[in-house]
Parts: structure tokens; C-alpha cells; sequence
């Protein structure tokens, strides 16, 4: 009588380990207190009466101007930053379509990486607290929904452009070949936010900064060079399959 349950109880513990050993595998590779901290490297974000501010108003200003264009289309597109999205915005530039299911490897590593240099900018931010733009001039941006849930959290630097250029960087040295063209959607990306209306320009530049530090500090990572081996030679599989 007691069997059925008992068969049933240990199906279910196994699934629900197996899923536990799914998550664990996309899960940052470094916690946040390991990166470099933002706050004791990257300077301040321009005091409003500089050169340096006047260039962040006359590119939001810029940017508002694309949002009713195909620019401004894909600047809402982009606002998404987890795996699945960044693999679909880069497999174009990547040459391959990037998915769980058919690379594997360069999916896992994509995520991964991408969830350790999103963490990157946390320090900045919280130290700087920089107004976002849309707060500062009181006006709508692209993405409405998720205004309320960004309007105190801080613009300096951007923490989306820092995943979506520290993906491009790491894509790019699964791919060389196509290292230029993953760059610049990891180039535009960050520029949606400015589009967008969530950064100021001298935010994103900020986060390149940051990503960048975030890719060669995971370079010392054990886990992190195994799995971009792992990745290196899917792409090289795939590529040898053309």
C-alpha cells in the first residue's frame, strides 16, 4: 500500500535535483565580491555642468529622435538581458544560432558569463546613485513597464550594457572570425539603453569599462577556461560541419 507513494516521492527528489543541477550550472561563475569594484576604479559620472554632461543630454536627445524609427524598434527589443535573449540577439553575428538544445556549450557559457559581468556595475552604482535620465527629465521611455521597478535604482554605470558587452567579448573569442560583427551588436546593444531612454551615454561607456575588467578577472577562473574550451570546440565542430 505504501509503496506507490514512496516510488512517487523518490521520482520526484530526483527531479527536483536534477532541476537544482540545471540551475547550478547557470549560475555565475564568480560571486560579485570577486570582481573588480567599479567604485574604487571607474570615476564619477560627469557633473551636470560639464562638456562631458552636455554630450550625455545631446545624445538622449539623439536618442529620443530614433525611438519611431527600425533603430528605435530594436532598442526595445534589446531590453531583454537573459540567456535565452542574448543568445538569439548574437546568433546572427555569431554565424550559428546559439540555443540550450544546439550549442550547448557556447549557451552555458553565454549565460554564465553574461550573469557574472551583469554583477560588475553593483558596487558604482550603489556608491554613485546616479538619476536615470527618464527620472531626471520627467518623461517616458521605450520599455513603460519596467519604469517603476528601474526609478531608484542607479543609472552609473549601466548593468545591461555591461552583460551585453561582456557576452560580445566573450563570444568573440569562441569566434574569431566573426569577432567584429559580434562586437558591434555588443557595441549596439549598449546603445539601446541610451535610445531607449533608461542610461545616459557616459553610463554605458562606464560599463564597457567595467565588463571589461569583469572578462579578465573571469579569465583566472578555472570553471570559466574550462568552459570556454568546451565552447571553442563546439564552435570549431560546428564550423567544420559547413
Amino acid at each position: 500500500m505504501h509503496k506507490i507513494p514512496s516510488i512517487l516521492s523518490a521520482l520526484m527528489l530526483v527531479l527536483l535535483l536534477q532541476a537544482g543541477a540545471s540551475a547550478q550550472d547557470y549560475r555565475p561563475y564568480l560571486k560579485r565580491a570577486q570582481l573588480p569594484d567599479g567604485a574604487l576604479y571607474l570615476p564619477a559620472p560627469p557633473d551636470s555642468s560639464s562638456v562631458a554632461f552636455f554630450n550625455d543630454w545631446l545624445q538622449y536627445r539623439r536618442g529620443k529622435a530614433l525611438r519611431d524609427t527600425p533603430r528605435g524598434a530594436r532598442a526595445a527589443a534589446e531590453a531583454e538581458d537573459d540567456a535565452e535573449a542574448l543568445a538569439e540577439i548574437f546568433s546572427g553575428p555569431f554565424g550559428f544560432e546559439i540555443s540550450e538544445d544546439d550549442t550547448p556549450a557556447i549557451y552555458e557559457l553565454l549565460g554564465r558569463s553574461a550573469d557574472t559581468v551583469g554583477g560588475s556595475t553593483g558596487s558604482a552604482k550603489r556608491h554613485y546613485m546616479r538619476m536615470r535620465p527618464y527620472v531626471l527629465y520627467g518623461e517616458p521611455t521605450l520599455v513603460p513597464d519596467e519604469e517603476e521597478s528601474h526609478r531608484r535604482t542607479g543609472s552609473y554605470p549601466s548593468s545591461h550594457s555591461a552583460t551585453g558587452w561582456g557576452a560580445a567579448l566573450v563570444l568573440s573569442e569562441v569566434n574569431p572570425d566573426h569577432a567584429e560583427a559580434i562586437l558591434k551588436a555588443g557595441y549596439e546593444y549598449g546603445q539601446s539603453r541610451v535610445i531607449a531612454g533608461y542610461h545616459f551615454q557616459s553610463d554605458v561607456d562606464a560599463a564597457r569599462l567595467a565588463a571589461a575588467a569583469a572578462v579578465a578577472r573571469l579569465h583566472n577562473d578555472k570553471t570559466f577556461q574550462k568552459d570556454l574550451e568546451k565552447a571553442k570546440k563546439e564552435y570549431a565542430r560546428l564550423s567544420s560541419r559547413k
